[in-house]
């Protein structure tokens, strides 16, 4: 039976984890239709410029909601060292303990990069950048924070991979409790 939405945003998810499981190229609108519930006819009303359109709107989704739970806290938070720890609780739930894929850093790797390349770049520099910002305002030095910050998130995202391709979650865990013993200021 067809399923019934009434707004294109209920459709990010189904959306997200078919391009996470299948990937850009291998997410065939068969599939995208079948996560969804919709013919291909309804998919297009949603998104008439059809599977690129989808991605778009599932990177613009995830990067709305990392600006929320993670850039912003890390931009704007009073204790940036609260917010750099919060950061990596609320990355260690939204990527599962590392068995959900990271969808932006999946596109960054595969043949649909240069298609999305504006939106994977800003997601990468948003989050560097503001969590540099908090490591400066937590006592790092400067001229150091953001090739700390780019170890931290670079890290993360090797993390994923490593916890996906050897079945551990925990080597997720591991990598991540040693990226946040990095993140404390020197004293």
């Amino acid at each position: 039976m067809a399923r019934t939405v009434t707004e294109r945003g209920d459709l990010l998810a189904p959306l997200a984890e078919t391009f996470r499981e299948h990937g850009y190229e291998g997410a065939s609108l068969s599939l995208i239709a079948k996560a969804t519930g919709l013919g291909k006819g309804s998919l297009y009303h949603f998104f008439p410029g059809g599977k690129a359109e989808m991605a778009e709107a599932v990177l613009a989704e995830i990067e709305g909601w990392f600006e929320g739970a993670v850039f912003r806290p890390l931009r704007e938070a009073q204790d940036p060292d609260a917010a750099v720890a919060a950061m990596f609780e609320t990355v260690t739930a939204y990527f599962r303990s590392g068995r959900r894929v990271c969808l932006v850093g999946a596109l960054s790797l595969s043949d649909a990069r240069d298609r999305f390349a504006a939106a994977l770049r800003r997601y990468f520099a948003l989050w560097v950048e503001a969590l540099a910002a908090a490591l400066v305002r937590a006592g790092h030095p400067p001229d150091g924070a953001e090739a700390r910050a780019e170890e931290i998130v670079g890290g993360i995202q090797g993390a994923l991979v490593l916890a996906r391709a050897l079945d551990r979650p925990e080597a997720f865990e591991r990598v991540l409790a040693g990226l946040r013993a990095r993140s404390r200021a020197p004293a």
